[in-house]
């Protein structure tokens, strides 16, 4: 078969790319029963066989996820990551402004991280004073003992909880210091409450001097594109003040998602607005 499309004769277009983008959009707007492979191979008019290899070379790449018990597919952890890269500047740039509003408020240090290589790295952090560099940048961050990761997670497709972990089956997660959650149970639990309440929180579970409050920055599907989060010693970020900083988080990542898409985001499986607890 030519490399070329056959549609376009004459043109220097890949078929093969031209398909998997295809089933990429397909995925992307398919939900329920519609995002069977033998559903997005009608929708995009392969056949199952074609869209079968497809499916699983963009599986394989973590650009779709497949979900083994309903047998439907997913955007994937990857598809993230890449847009992490390519907006991390345009991110920054458009939640300067957010991120010094968000320190003042807390009278903390707020921060903002992507996903880079597969790990979530801070890009952007703001004193009450001034936007810096922030401390953390290029350092990988363990996501089951930071707010930033659970956020992260808690966001992403349930399907993709133990790649983003990097967890072998019966591992459990390394302990940082004694509040580090090791139990996989414990974190299911703790990030369905990341998902109920709109934000997450740390207890010094990465580094026992560090307490924070996050929430997702969320693209119009719903997907985590960035998390933004509050942070500082556990003596003055303490537990009484997690619900008001989770507020504060969850209206600051909202307008960064406005600022980036323009509109608020809404729809995807996770609650794609994050809702605030009340009282």
């Amino acid at each position: 078969m030519s490399p070329t499309s056959a549609r376009h004769p004459g043109s220097t277009r890949v078929q093969s790319v031209e398909r998997a983008a295809a089933v990429l959009r397909a995925v992307a707007a398919a939900t329920g029963p519609a995002a069977s492979a033998t559903a997005l191979a009608e929708a995009v008019g392969l056949n199952r066989t074609t869209t079968w290899r497809l499916l699983t070379t963009l599986e394989h790449e973590r650009l779709v996820t497949h979900d083994r018990e309903t047998g439907t597919y997913s955007l994937g952890f990857g598809l993230i990551d890449l847009a992490g890269q390519a907006d991390g500047v345009a991110l920054v740039r458009s939640a300067r402004v957010v991120l010094q509003r968000l320190a003042a408020r807390a009278q903390e240090t707020a921060a903002l991280a992507v996903v880079r290589g597969g790990v979530l790295t801070y890009v952007a952090e703001a004193t009450a004073g001034a936007v810096v560099a922030a401390g953390w940048q290029g350092r990988e961050v363990a996501l089951h003992a930071t707010s930033t990761g659970k956020v992260l997670m808690a966001y992403s497709h349930p399907a993709e909880l133990r790649v983003l972990l990097r967890l072998p089956h019966g591992g459990r997660l390394p302990r940082y210091t004694p509040s580090t959650i090791t139990s996989l149970t414990t974190l299911e639990k703790e990030l369905a409450l990341v998902r109920d309440q709109g934000y997450a929180v740390c207890r010094g579970e990465f580094e026992s001097t560090a307490w924070g409050v996050s929430a997702p920055v969320l693209d119009l599907a719903g997907r985590p594109i960035a998390v933004v989060s509050v942070w500082g010693p556990g003596e003055r970020l303490t537990e009484d003040r997690f619900e008001a900083l989770g507020a504060i988080a969850i209206a600051a990542a909202a307008e960064i998602a406005g600022r980036q898409t323009s509109a608020p985001a809404r729809g995807g499986g996770n609650d794609a607005v994050p809702r605030k607890v009340s009282g």
